[in-house]
């Protein structure tokens, strides 16, 4: 299944293959930083990788997301496939807005 981009969700463009792409291109990413990660290691015991995982990508995701859609939660949850309240409490966890749901100055607003 095709993922439409950001600049294809927001004129109504179909997805097409081309943006699978951009899937790889994350993939290759999130690779490289994990065989960083394990160098750094040194043969030394990991715990919890995939919580540190999560909590080290789903921060910029949000941010990100939020940014582009211009601070407007309602649209960053769509975007994201999340419900608005589920989106609201992962940004204050992740300090991206206060407890009164007010932005603290990474573009988090509404």
């Amino acid at each position: 299944m095709d993922v439409p981009s950001f600049e294809q969700e927001q004129s109504g463009e179909p997805a097409s293959s081309g943006n699978l792409a951009s899937g790889c291109v994350l993939a290759e990413s999130v690779r490289n930083a994990l065989d960083q990660y394990f160098e750094t290691l040194d043969g030394q015991s990991s715990h919890d990788l995939y919580a540190l995982v999560m909590n080290e990508v789903e921060r910029p995701l949000l941010a990100c997301v939020l940014e582009r859609c211009n601070g407007n939660q309602s649209r960053a949850a769509a975007l994201l496939g999340l419900n608005r309240a589920t989106l609201r409490k992962k940004l204050r966890a992740h300090g991206l807005i206060s407890e009164n749901g007010h932005g603290n100055g990474n573009g988090a607003q509404r």
